[in-house]
């Protein structure tokens, strides 16, 4: 029954959209093509098919029915933002085939480990350095972090199946989520979604380059990190205070991986190179994606990646899919007016005399409908660039506006076992229940929410954000 449902929800909500006589001022083909865009949105978030499948019928209806032509049904193929997320992920296969990203996991444990709360801040400190090259969050903390977190936890008698939780298990897997839909916010490739953002972004004319967002999130991000743990291993305590069995294990986990191999050296060199090209090419006129393809050229020269390790990566192909679908679907509509319209009236609705107050109200309204969402790419296509439209006409500052926003497009992701990627699977785990899942994240949210406003606010007044 659930799947019926799954199919026959996202051509209802497509019918009765496209049947319903659009407003004074929208031309036909936008009303139309909002219809088929809402519905694919429907379609990714109850999923009758793989998100790829689902934005591959989106844009097959669209051209079908004439709305836009096949050349510019593909255009999105072709964009640079999309190809910077796409070669990203190849690169992060680079991390887990070498080992390196185990090892630095290993190095952080090593030296933090001795106690939960460190342990908690290693795990972070981990996804923080890994966070710039593996836009998937799902494979940092699923692929990578995870493995390790529960190995720890069994290791110290906790395992949900006895009823032993507590122990250490819940604090740490709980802890190391908020920390990875942190991380995913402090960097352009940090997050899947981010570069959507980005690209609808410059729909409105706001260019964000890789090293603007990691400067932007810089001061914010890091004290959330530092904050976010503490108070969880205050009000969420694991019973174990003390692992000095975790640092020895890290320990013994390096001493058998014995020296940096010859493949991880050139990863790690590959690494630094793009982070170097990421903050300074905007000096010498080197576009991000651009210092990317240089990044896996160096891996396929070196054999660190082979071909077939590029062909492998389907979630790569599979971004590049509905990454394109969905940039080329929200691009027309405002290209044909509708989400100009539609930021006008909301704009309008939302009258104040101080933007700052309605742009506060804006995105706090944007960041607690995920709610609604089980997925941030779902979300952050359906509803950023309106909001953002709307942030714009009350008057906020172009880039203070569409950074907020994509910071927030990875903040919320915290608050549900549902609302990101690695969410279902640390949920999963069994070690969390439902409410303390939910009571936490609320909580979590209201200190990012705090610090991001509070100390980014100044940070970015300090930068000439605003």
């Amino acid at each position: 029954m659930q799947k019926f449902w799954s199919w026959i929800l996202p051509v209802l909500v497509g019918v009765i959209l496209w049947f319903l006589p659009h407003p004074q001022g929208i031309e036909a083909d936008a009303w139309h093509l909002l219809a088929i865009f809402v519905a694919t949105i429907v379609g990714i978030i109850l999923k009758p098919l793989p998100m790829g499948a689902v934005a591959m019928l989106g844009i097959t209806l669209t051209v079908t029915l004439g709305i836009v032509t096949i050349n510019q049904g593909l255009s999105a193929f072709g964009n640079r933002v999309i190809w910077l997320i796409v070669i990203a992920f190849f690169i992060s296969r680079g991390f887990i085939k070498t080992g390196l990203g185990a090892r630095i996991a290993y190095r952080f444990m090593s030296i933090l480990g001795k106690r939960s709360l460190g342990l908690a801040y290693g795990m972070i400190a981990t996804d923080l350095v890994l966070a710039p090259a593996i836009p998937s969050i799902t494979a940092r903390s699923g692929g990578v972090i995870y493995p390790l977190l529960r190995s720890i936890a069994r290791a110290y008698g906790s395992d949900p199946d006895d009823g032993t939780s507590r122990k250490i298990g819940s604090f740490l897997i709980k802890a190391s989520f908020q920390g990875t839909v942190i991380t995913g916010g402090m960097f352009l490739t940090g997050m899947a979604a981010n570069p959507l953002a980005a690209k609808l972004a410059l729909e409105q004319g706001v260019e964000i380059t890789w090293a603007g967002w990691a400067s932007a999130a810089l001061v914010p991000g890091l004290l959330s990190l530092l904050i976010i743990p503490w108070v969880l291993f205050k009000l969420y305590p694991p019973e174990i205070k003390e692992t000095p069995a975790a640092a020895e294990m890290a320990r013994a986990e390096l001493e058998k991986m014995g020296a940096m191999k010859f493949q991880e050296w050139i990863m790690l060199f590959t690494f630094v190179l793009l982070l170097v090209l990421w903050i300074f090419g905007s000096l010498v006129g080197l576009h991000s994606t651009t210092a990317a393809l240089i990044g896996l050229g160096v891996l396929l020269v070196s054999k660190t990646l082979t071909w077939d390790d590029i062909l492998k990566e389907k979630g790569a192909w599979d971004t590049l899919v509905w990454f394109s679908a969905l940039v080329m679907m929200a691009s027309f509509l405002n290209e044909l007016g509708l989400i100009p319209w539609f930021g006008e009236r909301v704009g309008n609705w939302l009258n104040m005399d101080n933007w700052l107050i309605a742009f506060v109200l804006l995105s706090v309204i944007y960041f607690y409908s995920h709610y609604f969402f089980a997925s941030a790419t779902a979300h952050v296509s359906a509803m950023y660039l309106p909001f953002l439209t709307i942030a714009l006409a009350m008057g906020t500052p172009p880039m203070l506006a569409a950074l907020v926003l994509g910071f927030f497009s990875n903040l919320f992701g915290g608050i549900t076992h549902y609302g990101t990627g690695p969410a279902p699977v640390l949920f999963g785990s069994g070690y969390i229940d439902m409410k303390d899942w939910w009571r936490l994240g609320g909580l979590a949210s209201v200190i990012n929410i705090s610090v991001w406003f509070v100390v980014g606010g100044i940070w970015w007044k300090i930068i000439g954000l605003w």
